[in-house]
């Protein structure tokens, strides 16, 4: 089974940055597509952007232009930067990894931005 962790979240003010970071317990080139995802309390689960060798980096609106999603396939890591954050963007942050028809996800991780 795979198992995806994520780390780097925290409290931060409005203009503040954070990285955000999926472990895998497997070689991340066997996935079709990874991602990442949040969710606020309330709403719905929404994509903020995924990454893939054929597709490269797409991000959603909201996330385009603050926000970059890299990988690196030696160390088995996926990261999100994300930077001039607003308080919109609390929510948890999850790590989601597709691969064939399957989808694995992480545990998500708390992603706090107040003054």
């Amino acid at each position: 089974q795979v198992q995806l962790v994520e780390s780097g979240g925290g409290s931060v003010q409005p203009g503040g940055s954070l990285r955000l970071s999926c472990s895998s317990s497997e070689h991340i080139l066997t996935f079709t597509l990874m991602g990442w995802y949040r969710q606020a309390p309330g709403k719905q689960r929404e994509l903020v952007a995924t990454i893939s060798f054929g597709a490269g980096a797409r991000y959603s609106d909201f996330a385009r232009g603050r926000f970059t999603i890299d990988r690196d396939t030696s160390k088995k890591v996926m990261w999100l930067d994300m930077d001039n954050l607003q308080p919109d963007d609390s929510a948890v942050y999850y790590c989601n990894a597709a691969r064939m028809s399957n989808n694995f996800w992480g545990r998500g991780t708390q992603v706090t931005v107040s003054s």
